[in-house]
């Protein structure tokens, strides 16, 4: 068994639909047969909360039984969560991966978390008070008054915020009131975690959309209305971060009344639409990014895999790494 430093954390990602639980669960299964074993952590922020597993796709309790995974079902749905706790938690789980001598597969999630998980990545403090304060200014005036305060206090950074993202213009405001300034830049492409090979999935507009509406179709025949239904009983709408999440705020309103449901399901294949393009458009940006054909089968992607760029990882660390 090699040393644990020389163990390679293994970050497959891509947009929504993509097929990287798939592949992340294809390549575990393989090292171990190798006898290198492998665990899945978590990179996508809702996989976290219990309760919320058809709208977010999440590995089934076989999936999970053949791999284990970190940082799924960790939290209720009240909790709020920030890309910084989840950047302490993810490394956390991929340092205890590499003490064991276990292969870390980083799976899932937007650019900013993987980019937090891996990269040298700081975060301005947070103040419970403000933070409290400008939340209830949120519900007592709307959110719309509190952009408009983004927008005067920093155009360019309420540029880059859609006025609708509470979490956001409250974090900006927060960040502003106790700093000065804010920016939306993420820094620089370099490493903070040693040894990372990103497996990039890639594949045409026209068949991830296909994908995408497969995916939703699928949602709402396995029950998805009556997850989000139970979910509410027990607080969905009060948890900040959890009732945001892509569907479940779109189902939230159709049992509020607002929307329909067919309104419902087709805003949710919309803008899943629109978030796995951007997804797409965050990771391009980065070089360090190993692309490969997301519509080749599973199998055989994995196994391509393992004889090129995690060539060698049976016996020791991968060739050609950057």
């Amino acid at each position: 068994m090699p040393e644990a430093s020389l163990l390679p954390v293994i970050a497959v990602i891509g947009p929504t639909a993509s097929g990287k639980t798939a592949l992340a669960i294809e390549l575990a299964r393989r090292l171990g047969a190798a006898g290198r074993a492998a665990e899945i952590v978590n990179a996508d922020s809702m996989l976290v909360y219990r309760g919320m597993d058809i709208g977010t796709a999440k590995p089934t309790a076989e999936e999970r039984a053949a791999v284990r995974h970190h940082l799924v079902d960790v939290w209720d749905i009240h909790r709020t969560a920030t890309v910084a706790d989840f950047q302490r938690l993810a490394r956390a789980a991929i340092a205890d991966c590499r003490d064991r001598g276990v292969v870390p597969l980083l799976v899932g999630g937007s650019s900013l978390y993987i980019r937090a998980i891996l990269d040298e990545f700081e975060f301005p403090g947070t103040d419970p008070a403000v933070r409290f304060r400008l939340e209830a200014e949120a519900d007592h005036s709307g959110l719309a008054e509190l952009y408009a305060r983004l927008l005067a206090a920093d155009p360019a950074a309420a540029a880059g915020i859609e006025p609708n993202n509470a979490r956001r213009v409250i974090r900006a405001l927060e960040v502003i009131e106790l700093t000065g300034h804010y920016t939306s830049t993420l820094p620089e492409h370099r490493y903070a975690v040693a040894d990372v090979v990103q497996i990039g999935l890639s594949l045409e507009r026209d068949v991830l959309d296909e994908r995408i509406a497969a995916r939703v179709e699928r949602m709402w025949a396995d029950g998805f209305v009556d997850e989000v239904r139970r979910l509410e009983a027990q607080g969905l709408r009060q948890g900040r971060t959890a009732c945001r999440a892509l569907g479940y705020r779109q189902v939230l309103d159709f049992l509020a009344g607002t929307i329909d449901e067919a309104t419902a399901k087709e805003t949710t294949i919309t803008r899943t639409r629109r978030f796995a393009r951007k997804q797409l458009g965050w990771f391009r940006r980065d070089d360090r990014i190993v692309w490969v054909d997301a519509t080749r089968p599973t199998a055989e992607l994995a196994g391509a895999l393992l004889a090129g760029p995690l060539r060698g990882l049976e016996a020791g660390r991968p060739e050609g790494r950057r």
